[in-house]
């Protein structure tokens, strides 16, 4: 299943799908990294192209490879909040996973700290902190409630699921071009699992659309 089905916007409307545009926009989002090797694959990849995205990172990479996750920054892309811990919330209290989700919030702060100050891409960024992404997809009622003061939840339109073993990386561009419409979100992953799937499958992704006179945005709260 790429496709998102119709019926889960329609249970879950607070939560951001979609952009609803008749523009050829696309935006691709990259979950659970900084990483080293995937991560860098994919912003050399998105420069080939001149595609801008949405990096939903896990606060703990953040921590771990700072440079990387500046590094996106600079390229002029999106960092946006994965939890710090890549934490499920189903079974996880909701009081639990809001200080999950602080925690991935403060490593993305002083990702702007005055070492970046003033660099390209900085206001871009630093507007757009608020937006968040469940691990998994998986978050409770309150859970929603409890973050969407502070946050935009971005769900997807199109899930790669680049991810999974059984998945062969002919299989993966497919089943995502066929899914792909003006307005998609799509997820990829810029993982070790995933990178099998996702170093086939993204830069021959961004040539079909790109030939098809598609741009790739990175999202922003105008739009959601």
């Amino acid at each position: 299943m790429f496709r998102t089905p119709f019926i889960l916007p329609l249970f879950f409307p607070a939560l951001t799908w979609r952009v609803n545009t008749i523009e050829k926009e696309l935006f691709l989002t990259f979950d659970d990294g900084p990483i080293p090797g995937p991560t860098e694959f994919v912003l050399e990849t998105l420069k080939k192209f001149d595609a801008k995205a949405t990096f939903f990172c896990i606060g703990d990479n953040i921590k771990k490879y700072p440079e990387i996750a500046r590094r996106i920054i600079t390229d002029n892309h999106l960092i946006a909040n994965h939890t710090f811990n890549h934490l499920k919330g189903w079974g996880t209290s909701t009081e639990k996973y809001v200080s999950n989700v602080a925690l991935c919030k403060k490593e993305i702060d002083d990702l702007f700290r005055p070492s970046i100050q003033g660099q390209s891409g900085q206001r871009l960024v630093a507007s757009e902190k608020n937006l968040f992404r469940p691990p998994y997809g998986r978050i409770r009622s309150k859970q929603i409630k409890a973050l969407t003061d502070n946050y935009k939840i971005v769900m997807w339109d199109v899930l790669t699921s680049d991810y999974s073993k059984s998945l062969s990386p002919e299989k993966c561009l497919r089943g995502t071009i066929d899914a792909v419409r003006s307005g998609s979100i799509i997820v990829f992953h810029d993982s070790l699992k995933a990178e099998r799937n996702m170093t086939y499958a993204l830069p021959r992704c961004l040539e079909h659309f790109s030939d098809l006179g598609f741009k790739f945005k990175a999202l922003s709260n105008s739009q959601l």
